[in-house]
């Protein structure tokens, strides 16, 4: 059972850290960061908007405010199913 907990884990870190960028570690005028958003397993819409929502939030503690957001299509299944969506946005920093 333990290297199942160990798989999960992995599983799990592995989905956070390719989920957005942290470049933001920087004092720089703009901010360009990316969030996967994944389709619920069941029904419809995205399972991580508050992952959407808490990188804005950060970067909006940090003086940055949102400038842009696009998405596209990741076109690609996970291991589960459900489509992947791409939101890349440009922060600016408030002077």
């Amino acid at each position: 059972m333990a290297l199942f907990d160990k798989f999960d884990e992995f599983k799990e870190n592995a989905q956070r850290e390719s989920s957005f960028s942290v470049a933001s570690g920087h004092d720089y005028h703009y901010v360009v960061l990316q969030v996967t958003l994944k389709e619920k397993l069941i029904g419809t819409g995205s399972g991580n908007l508050t992952e959407l929502e808490d990188v804005i939030n950060k970067q909006a503690s940090k003086g940055y405010r949102l400038h842009t957001i696009t998405t596209a299509n990741g076109g690609s299944k996970g291991l589960m199913g459900g489509d992947r969506i791409q939101a890349t946005m440009v922060f600016e920093k408030i002077v």
